[in-house]
């Protein structure tokens, strides 16, 4: 058979071409965003989590990664959420989920994850869980948790003379959980929680008939525990009936930024919250914003895009320290190289991760402005109390982790 020199170079290079794009791929740290693209949480999560992912990887690009980022739409739900995991884990080489909102779907892929050996960066999920009961050596939860929500927001509020409470609830893991926590506190701090309304999640837009029943408790305070568009929904709602008016009081257990802009101050003044992050904190805050608007046109994050931002940045310091070909092949091994290292980045400044998995940060207690006391675009919060990172988070003998 006579073979000329195009044809024995074409079959050289069909030999050669898969062999090279494997070994790229054995080099090569490949991202994960499992997101809300349209959904209840698009906005505090979505599409500008996956640029804070790919903000944190230009910050890291004096490590020499070759890093890919890519990204899916769970729409909130866990089997949705499992598949992509799957997927990506089998076939496409991705080696480290990020954000994943919905606790619910968080706690399914927190089993996949470990299952793989894989590295699970959760942002958006808030159920204390992930570092209690079903802690894994797979997972970090870096942003936030319903116990630190409710530490910082129930008690402030109880304290302030809110000793009666009920709760409108979202009827999965995350509002559960938030509930549960949340009366914890209030029991704590001497109130006592009166009764509770849980609506189907997702796909209520009129909370009517929930927000009717808080107001006939007579409860001194209306607890919102579930957060996204639905937040912005009822907190307008409730507005409209009137039962600030009636001296009610709404506190929202998680509130972000994103849902304040879509509110507008003349509806969210007054709400007190809490978070682990706002963009005009301090020098290095307001420069991550600066970055994220030059080069993606991105608004002011909300805490859990900062999270997606600190936790993707201090993965790939653990991947640049422990080396790319043992983090693709040890998933708990890249955790716990994260756990032995100090964290620091722009949005949450130093801290720790600890044994649960659990990321050490402060908290701020902080009140939405009024439309006078707003200096411009995105100028929402001041600032009541900051709560130290060694008291923010659940203690870490009180959460159940069996790996503590």
């Amino acid at each position: 058979m006579n073979l000329d020199r195009r044809a024995l170079l074409g079959g050289a290079g069909f030999g050669v071409l898969p062999q090279l794009a494997r070994a790229q791929a054995r080099q090569t740290i490949r991202l994960g965003v499992i997101t809300d693209m349209s959904g209840a949480f698009a906005d505090l999560s979505g599409p500008n989590a996956v640029l804070a992912v790919r903000q944190a990887v230009q910050d890291a690009a004096s490590l020499g990664l070759k890093v890919e980022v890519v990204a899916a739409d769970h729409q909130n739900k866990p089997d949705i959420a499992v598949n992509i995991a799957r997927q990506w884990f089998d076939r496409e080489g991705v080696d480290a989920l990020v954000d994943v909102p919905a606790s619910s779907a968080a706690l399914a892929v927190n089993a996949v994850v470990r299952e793989k050996n894989k590295a699970f960066l959760a942002s958006a999920p808030g159920t204390s869980e992930l570092t209690g009961a079903q802690c894994s050596p797979n997972t970090v939860q870096w942003t936030y948790d319903t116990w630190m929500l409710a530490n910082s927001t129930a008690r402030a509020v109880v304290r302030e003379g809110g000793d009666s409470w009920f709760f409108v609830t979202a009827d999965y893991a995350f509002g559960h959980s938030m509930e549960v926590e949340g009366g914890k506190i209030i029991g704590a701090e001497g109130g006592k929680v009166i009764g509770n309304a849980r609506f189907p999640f997702p796909g209520t837009t009129d909370f009517s008939a929930f927000l009717l029943r808080a107001q006939a408790s007579k409860a001194k305070v209306i607890g919102l525990a579930f957060g996204g568009t639905d937040m912005a929904n009822a907190v307008k709602q409730a507005t409209e009936f009137g039962l600030q008016k009636r001296g009610q009081r709404l506190a929202a257990l998680i509130l972000f930024i994103s849902e304040v802009h879509s509110m507008g101050l003349e509806t969210a003044k007054g709400l007190v919250c809490s978070t682990s992050y706002y963009w005009d904190t301090n020098d290095r805050t307001r420069a991550l914003t600066q970055r994220m608007k030059q080069n993606f046109g991105a608004p002011p994050a909300t805490m859990v895009q900062a999270g997606c931002y600190g936790v993707v940045l201090h993965y790939l310091k653990a991947v640049a320290d422990l080396g790319v070909a043992a983090a693709k092949a040890d998933g708990a091994a890249t955790v716990a190289r994260m756990r032995a290292m100090p964290t620091d980045d722009d949005a949450f400044g130093p801290g720790g991760i600890r044994a649960d998995g659990r990321k050490l940060h402060p908290a701020y207690l902080v009140e939405v402005k009024s439309p006078a006391e707003s200096r411009g675009p995105w100028d929402y919060y001041k600032v009541l109390r900051t709560v130290p990172a060694d008291q923010a988070f659940r203690p870490m003998a009180e959460g159940g982790c069996p790996l503590v």
